[in-house]
């Protein structure tokens, strides 16, 4: 018998605590705090998670986590500067201490498999790891890890803070979820944040269309045209191409590129009025995004990035085992 229990908003749960796992007909569940893809999360936690990092940004800037030892580990497999280093800050402002892993220097360069890698911080009393990964999915074969595990990216499969701080970002700007159109557009078949946000934005009553190059087309994904997405848009979120996984400017300039599939300045002017522009980074500028467009009035990229670093605290803080924060607290 499972028996699941409802904390107290902001109480610890000290029974789970972050060694806690289900053991059910012999196979192991991982632990209950760990962040791996949307679906983990129902409608009621994505808003939990909001609502924790939104206090973030005000009453609540200040709270640290009530534990003298609330260790962390960073393991990030691939490079990484917003993602990084915005986890970290959060960490770091929620009393952590912090370990970053660096694989260039570890026992992986021995053949040492991420299943070891990741067990011997939790031998070592590590309370949780977040994870950076090239490959799709690399958390399954990490069912017998014990500690909460969040995923900063795997592959092409997922982005879970990514899709948080993008759904925080539309949250702030507009009020609700429910409703929103969202173009997506550029390297969609590589693009795990894509992946996340369609799965979460859907689920919540947005309406999410795809444009860019035929060959870049995902199976499941409606597309649309580039130009007339930008006149129905509320968010219009520009993707990078992303060449670590191949991809390539299918034999154009970076200009060319620009002028058949990129925002410019004059399909900027059609945008509508309340509209927005959104990218996860890193840019390239000139490529996806004409190079003064990346701070224009209606860009929220460097506002995203400071929503990255809110909902990765509240993703810290749920990863240590705390409930929310009262819904009338401000």
């Amino acid at each position: 018998m499972i028996e699941y229990i409802r904390l107290k908003k902001g109480e610890q749960d000290r029974r789970f605590g972050t060694s806690f796992f289900l053991r059910i007909g012999g196979l192991n569940k991982m632990n209950p705090y760990s962040l791996l893809k949307m679906s983990d999360l129902s409608n009621e936690d994505i808003f939990s998670i909001l609502h924790d990092a939104k206090l973030f940004d005000n009453s609540r800037k200040d709270w640290q986590l009530p534990m003298q030892n609330a260790l962390v580990a960073n393991l990030f497999f691939e490079a990484s500067t917003r993602t990084h280093f915005s986890f970290e800050s959060a960490q770091l402002q929620l009393g952590c201490k912090v370990a970053d892993f660096q694989a260039g220097s570890s026992s992986v360069t021995k053949g040492e498999t991420l299943y070891d890698t990741v067990k011997t911080f939790e031998s070592i009393g590590y309370g949780c790891v977040v994870i950076r990964h090239s490959q799709d999915e690399y958390f399954e074969q990490l069912k017998d890890i014990r500690i909460p595990i969040v995923n900063a990216g795997d592959g092409k499969g997922n982005h879970p803070s990514q899709c948080l701080l993008d759904l925080l970002t539309f949250y702030n700007e507009f009020g609700t979820l429910s409703g929103l159109k969202v173009l997506i557009t550029g390297d969609i078949s590589h693009s795990r944040v894509a992946a996340s946000d369609k799965e979460a934005l859907e689920r919540l009553g947005s309406t999410v269309r795809f444009a860019g190059p035929k060959e870049w087309e995902r199976e499941g994904y409606p597309t649309m045209d580039f130009d007339e997405g930008i006149q129905w848009a509320d968010v219009v979120m520009m993707l990078r191409i992303q060449k670590e996984r191949g991809a390539s400017l299918q034999g154009m300039s970076n200009g060319e590129y620009l002028e058949k599939y990129g925002l410019t300045k004059e399909r900027y002017s059609h945008m509508q009025d309340h509209a927005i522009i959104c990218h996860p980074a890193p840019v390239n500028r000139g490529i996806e995004i004409d190079s003064d467009l990346v701070e224009a009035e209606k860009s929220r990229i460097f506002t995203q990035m400071h929503n990255g670093m809110l909902v990765r605290k509240a993703i810290i803080k749920r990863a240590f085992g705390f409930a929310p924060f009262e819904e009338g607290q401000k």
